[in-house]
């Protein structure tokens, strides 16, 4: 491996993506004729043949760089480490599905070295995605964008490139829950959008299964909006006005009223309150689980083989 400095750091999550690696090296080594790059693959506890794949390519293309986790610790964490290691004044993150296309990659580099630090990747379409994931990512975007303190981007995701500075500080910050786009976003500088058209996998199946599209959905929430907390505040006090409306009118059927008094109000309130009590405190633990985990000060990912020097 050359130590001069790479130009551009291309950084590639892979988890169970054998029959998608080959061609996604092909179209990026392709797009990048002429650009000094190195390429970090980061391995996520593949349990196919996609990091004796990684070991094949950087054998035969000294530009290539692969990362082994021991087990999979997760998409942003992969991610968090390919800048880690990355060496180039420019880091690129881009999915190892082929649903983003590498030939972008050019006019990104061009954007950014007009004097932005960020240029993300904005989606105009989603090619190969059923109409519930394209709704619900549409919302959830939306909504994020409305609750946070800061701007995130809608209809971005993680492809996007960033200058050495962007990701000297992104490297300092050491959140378990890593929520990257938000990361990015709330660490400012110069920031643009280039829209693009998404494309289909290029072979097998999403790994973001609806659970871990919502498990991510309040990483970004948590880690970046109190909105839920406000919304047990607010609800604290609506549930107390509609408890004290009970109490005025259990106290007007004891003195005024024929009916057996107590029980539909005491049922009433009992269950209401309870309710939302628990929707309260599922509130708390969320923020407080996070908590723990950063208290904790594990690392947020573990490396069992890799290709990149100490020196590196």
């Amino acid at each position: 491996m050359s130590s001069q400095k790479p130009l551009l750091s291309i950084v590639v999550p892979v988890y169970n993506e054998e029959g998608n690696i080959e061609a996604l090296h092909s179209r990026l080594t392709a797009a990048l004729p002429h650009l000094p790059y190195e390429i970090i693959y980061v391995n996520d506890g593949s349990q196919d043949r996609s990091l004796a794949l990684l070991v094949q390519l950087s054998q035969s293309d000294s530009r290539v760089k692969y990362i082994d986790f021991s087990r999979n610790f997760g998409h942003q964490m992969a991610l968090s480490a390919g800048a880690q290691a990355s060496r180039g004044e420019y880091t690129v993150f881009i999915d190892g599905d082929g649903q983003d296309p590498p030939e972008l990659i050019p006019e990104l580099l061009a954007k950014a070295q007009e004097g932005y630090e960020v240029v993300y990747a904005q989606r105009k379409s989603r090619a190969g995605e059923t109409w519930l994931k394209r709704y619900t990512a549409k919302q959830f975007y939306r909504l994020l964008s409305r609750i946070t303190q800061v701007p995130i981007p809608v209809d971005t995701g993680d492809f996007r490139i960033i200058h050495q500075k962007v990701r000297d500080v992104l490297n300092s910050m050491p959140e378990q829950h890593k929520y990257l786009r938000g990361q990015i976003a709330w660490i400012g500088f110069q920031q643009t959008a280039l829209e693009y058209d998404r494309q289909e996998r290029m072979s097998g199946h999403t790994k973001f299964s609806y659970r871990r599209m919502l498990r991510f959905a309040l990483d970004g929430i948590s880690g970046f909006s109190t909105w839920p907390l406000k919304v047990a505040t607010l609800s604290g006090f609506l549930v107390s006005g509609i408890a004290f409306m009970l109490i005025l009118y259990s106290l007007y059927q004891k003195f005024f009223g024929n009916t057996e008094p107590g029980w539909t109000s005491l049922h009433i309130s009992v269950l209401f309150l309870g309710g939302i009590q628990l929707l309260g405190i599922g509130i708390l633990g969320e923020y407080l689980g996070r908590v723990s985990d950063n208290v904790k000060n594990r690392p947020g990912y573990i490396v069992r083989d890799s290709n990149v020097s100490d020196e590196e």
